[in-house]
């Protein structure tokens, strides 16, 4: 008899997350569904998003580790928010286009984050277009 192992999903934070559909953020988290990650969409102020509860900040989610976080912030935003990345331990964080300035990536390598500029639903093998408003 053999015991089957639970199957760990790829798990992403999408910080900006949106319930709107016509926003990135919000594809982004029906992308990262469709390619088999756990996401948990970060947002203020929404309780869920696409059907997934969402939380308030990456420290409600009191995780030990992410694949991904994704980031789909304004460059002002996303700045404040680097401490708290760096204290997230991720494997990757994917700075969208339009979430950060090369200054504001070269900080976060600076602060140890492991960070990528560009679409993280293009590095899924997806289109943003596949996801209609």
């Amino acid at each position: 008899m053999t015991t089957s192992q639970p199957i760990s999903l790829p798990t992403v934070a999408v910080l900006g997350a949106s319930a709107d559909r016509r926003k990135f953020g919000n594809k982004s988290v029906r992308a990262h569904v469709d390619a088999g990650y756990r996401v948990l969409p970060i947002h203020p102020m929404a309780e869920s998003i696409e059907g997934l509860p969402a939380f308030p900040d990456l420290a409600a989610l009191q995780l030990e580790h992410l694949d991904r976080i994704s980031v789909y912030l304004p460059p002002a935003v996303t700045e404040r928010l680097l401490d708290q990345i760096a204290e997230q331990p991720a494997d990757a964080v994917w700075f969208n286009p339009g979430s950060a300035t090369s200054e504001l990536v070269a900080a976060a390598r600076a602060k140890g984050i492991e960070a990528i500029s560009g679409c993280s639903i293009v590095d899924l093998g997806r289109s943003p277009s596949q996801y209609p408003d």
